[in-house]
């Protein structure tokens, strides 16, 4: 069977106050012994969850942008969209040591203006509408396994009590591996991508 390659990514970590969603996420990755990407906000980091986001690291996952307080990007002003951007991105560094590779903007919600300011790939995903609680773990797996394609970025969200995704990450990783998938992180997915440039392009913007 050739080898296809899957990246999972999560938004809208860490988690606040007792909630242990993206840990339990990553008890997951680890049980599996594979790797995700995780896009944190930036006013989300604390003393208390710094552990998380350093554990994530040591699994192999990597840590990426998803603003300072998670606004439609759209409606600010340049000064604002850049504000939103390097505040979120310094608070990772501080933590990981590594700058941030790659920028997911609030709600896929995306113009030029952005463009311009932030010049790092942008990137979006295919979902499962894993964000609103009224689509269950059941119809989550279905979507994870069903649509699931060669050079994929599944866009997944770790925010507190999202326990359906859990359930869906934990029943479809083992199906997507019998059907061949392979786990990779979003660096080393765009590595195969420049290596064998066989993965189509709607998942992501680059920016030259």
């Amino acid at each position: 069977m050739e080898k296809k390659y899957i990246c999972l990514s999560f938004d809208d970590g860490p988690n606040l106050g007792d909630d242990h969603t993206m840990n339990d996420m990553l008890d997951l990755l680890e049980k599996f012994n594979i790797k995700a990407s995780f896009f944190l906000i930036g006013n989300k980091i604390t003393e208390e969850n710094k552990a998380v986001i350093k554990r994530a690291v040591e699994l192999g996952c990597d840590i990426q942008n998803h603003t300072w307080t998670h606004p439609d990007m759209t409606k600010l002003s340049e000064e604002e969209m850049l504000e939103e951007y390097k505040k979120c991105d310094n608070a990772i560094t501080e933590i990981t040591g590594k700058r941030p590779e790659f920028f997911r903007p609030p709600y896929i919600a995306v113009n030029d203006k952005m463009h311009e300011c932030i010049k790092v790939p942008f990137i979006c995903g295919r979902g499962c509408n894993d964000w609103d609680f009224n689509f269950d773990a059941d119809y989550r797996t279905k979507h994870l396994i069903e649509e699931a394609e060669d050079g994929e970025i599944a866009l997944l969200h770790v925010m507190e009590g999202n326990v359906a995704t859990l359930k869906a990450v934990e029943t479809a990783v083992p199906e997507l591996k019998k059907r061949g998938f392979e786990f990779v992180n979003l660096p080393e997915l765009f590595e195969l991508r420049n290596k064998s440039g066989k993965f189509a392009q709607p998942m992501w913007s680059i920016v030259k």
